[in-house]
């Protein structure tokens, strides 16, 4: 906990720093953006993670590479995405590798108003059992958010994701998340956030992430970030960059 508080303190002091608009994605952290990419661009959102947990002394080593989310503006307030990745799991002495289920999936705006705050938006996305046999759901599945952001001043956002996902069986999980945002420059861009869910409607499962951005120039950004579980033995390194391709 001191680590986080530090965080949040070197965060606080570096509010009064002048910034310029970086490029919005929805990484490196876990909640979703509350805006969609402009009609007829292509972006690709693509890292690296590496992770570690353990539950009920079982303990589970991840490669994720790379993770791969492509988000295309049908108009500009709706947006398509597709969302795969290669996986290497590591069970015990059980080694897993091969691609995830395809997600497919699409982002609304519901609120956009530049004389306004706040921005809302809804995520949905349809999991279809097309993985690697071992690592397949074998279920159609689909996941859910509200995304919720507001503008605190020029270079200070806040965003929060509610969701609902479902995998096929069991009651589904509820997902909660809360990003806070700084700009810190014309390049560098940091967060911290608390994220986590309550799975099969029954466990609470806590977590915080921290990370930064750092933009190469208009269309290309850079990232990278950390987590840990709070209340179970989590943890995950990740680095990606994202690549906005315009409409000309």
């Amino acid at each position: 906990m001191r680590e986080i508080a530090i965080i949040v303190i070197l965060t606080i002091g570096l509010f009064n720093k002048e910034i310029n608009a970086q490029i919005v994605t929805d990484r490196p952290d876990q909640t979703e953006s509350s805006s969609t990419i402009p009609k007829g661009s292509l972006q690709l959102e693509s890292g690296i993670l590496i992770g570690y947990e353990s539950e009920n002394q079982e303990r589970t080593r991840q490669l994720l590479l790379p993770t791969n989310l492509f988000r295309y503006g049908i108009s500009n307030w709706i947006e398509l995405r597709i969302l795969n990745q290669y996986e290497l799991l590591k069970l015990g002495e059980n080694r897993l590798e091969g691609i995830s289920d395809l997600e497919i999936g699409t982002k609304i705006q519901i609120l956009k108003d530049e004389s306004k705050s706040t921005e809302i938006a809804f995520l949905t996305h349809l999991i279809i059992p097309t993985g690697t046999d071992e690592l397949s759901s074998e279920k159609l599945g689909s996941s859910n958010k509200l995304s919720i952001s507001h503008e605190v001043s020029e270079n200070i956002g806040i965003g929060y994701n509610l969701g609902y996902n479902y995998f096929g069986d069991g009651n589904g999980d509820f997902t909660y998340s809360v990003a806070l945002g700084v700009e810190i420059n014309s390049k560098v861009g940091i967060y911290i956030e608390p994220y986590g869910e309550i799975a099969n409607m029954d466990e609470f499962i806590a977590n915080f992430d921290t990370g930064f951005t750092y933009l190469v120039n208009e269309n290309l950004q850079f990232d990278f970030s950390f987590g840990t579980g709070i209340n179970w033995t989590m943890n995950y390194m990740s680095i990606g960059c994202s690549w906005l391709i315009e409409k000309e």
